[in-house]
């Protein structure tokens, strides 16, 4: 019953997001100068601007409001697996200048921190911190600019495997809650391969204090961005490499309890599920079996992270359907991602916000989006981690 009413959700979101897909997005550029580098275009929908909300950030990654509404967000300090990651607060907004005032760090000396997620149990709240390693949280009070007392580790999770250039060990963790549970995603140790750790490519469902853990969906190689959004559970699947310049295509699907996903022994392609023979054989665990078809896909390499789905926005153009940060391949020439899309109908998707890749170079690349957040009825927030950045997006 769970499931048919899970996928009826999902149908009901695709299909609002069919709405306006046969209505051309007319777009013009807006000029960005940034601190440091040569100025660029952006190319965005007519009616619309973009600024630069802040910058000098080091790898800004995964945004939170909390509860007394200002706006926290992750720093991965660089691609490297280090423990320099912060935690920041954005605060001050200047809303003639469409630029926050201040930066201010709640917490350094983090191991690759990508997400952090507010949970309020009776009076208290709390701030989860999810690293490589752990998920932990502080006690969190309005209006705190520093976290204060111990933290309290409720999970941990594999912080060693394959170099992050050999598509493996994944750094991040992602966090999200539903009810009174909280939902972590952990990719794989490697591209491609059989894991000895059966919590690797899966997403663990777990109480807030970190007891009765247990693997909710298996299957998904690198679920970076998770959220629940009526009910149901989305992510941004990242799909294997090595397998042409065109397969697999990335992946933005639900997960069910006890669903599995396909990797690594079955990847999708232009809407056929493929099973890969290196992985599949006579003997596999017995949680294996043939996906179904995903009707939302990326190209391959475009590297989906995080997402939002609209929702009371004043523009019917972006209301009720999903924005995506495609953050791009590493391989610039492979011209892959590096904008804000929307998806349409038949699984399809078009770009909202382009311009942060104008070539086939390095530096020709001006930025590489990772998350969105809805901040109010006409704006919202994106998070480049190339270059540091926060922009504004707002309809005029």
């Amino acid at each position: 019953m769970i499931k048919r009413l899970t996928f009826m959700i999902a149908c009901l979101l695709y299909f609002q997001a069919a709405l306006f897909s046969q209505q051309n997005i007319l777009r013009t550029t807006q000029k960005i100068q940034l601190k440091k580098g040569t100025p660029f275009e952006l190319k965005i929908p007519v009616g619309y601007s973009i600024n630069v909300a802040a910058q000098g950030l080091e790898r800004p990654r995964f945004f939170s409001r909390s509860p007394d509404g200002r706006l926290f967000v992750t720093d991965m300090h660089d691609r490297s697996d280090n423990k320099k990651g912060r935690i920041m607060i954005l605060e001050h907004w200047d809303e003639k200048k469409k630029s926050f005032g201040k930066i201010t760090t709640f917490l350094k000396g983090l191991h690759n921190p990508n997400q952090v997620a507010f949970y309020t149990s009776g009076e208290q709240t709390y701030i989860y911190i999810a690293e490589t390693g752990k998920l932990s949280y502080y006690k969190y009070t309005p209006g705190d600019s520093v976290a204060s007392g111990k933290p309290v580790v409720v999970a941990t999770f594999p912080d060693y495997g394959l170099s992050y250039k050999y598509g493996g060990w994944h750094l991040t963790r992602s966090i999200a809650f539903h009810g009174s549970k909280m939902y972590v995603s952990v990719g794989s140790s490697c591209d491609a391969c059989i894991e000895t750790e059966d919590i690797r490519a899966t997403v663990v469902e777990m109480d807030p204090d970190g007891s009765n853990q247990r693997i909710f969906a298996r299957g998904i190689r690198n679920a970076v961005g998770i959220k629940w959004v009526k009910d149901a559970l989305w992510v941004t699947h990242m799909g294997r490499d090595n397998r042409g310049p065109d397969k697999p295509e990335e992946l933005f699907h639900t997960v069910v309890d006890n669903g599995f996903y396909g990797w690594p022994y079955y990847y999708q392609y232009r809407k056929t599920i493929i099973a890969d023979t290196q992985f599949i054989k006579k003997e596999h665990p017995p949680f294996v079996r043939k996906p179904a078809i995903v009707p939302y896909t990326f190209k391959a390499h475009a590297a989906p992270l995080g997402f939002e789905y609209v929702a009371d926005f004043d523009d019917p153009l972006l209301n009720h359907t999903f924005l995506v940060a495609l953050h791009g391949s590493t391989s610039v020439w492979r011209q892959r991602g590096n904008a804000i899309v929307q998806l349409t109908a038949g699984g399809g998707y078009r770009e909202v916000i382009s311009g942060f890749l104008q070539g086939k170079t390095e530096n020709l690349r001006y930025g590489r989006p990772c998350d969105i957040i809805q901040w109010d009825k006409h704006s919202f927030f994106i998070s480049d981690d190339k270059n540091g950045v926060i922009y504004f997006f707002e309809k005029r």
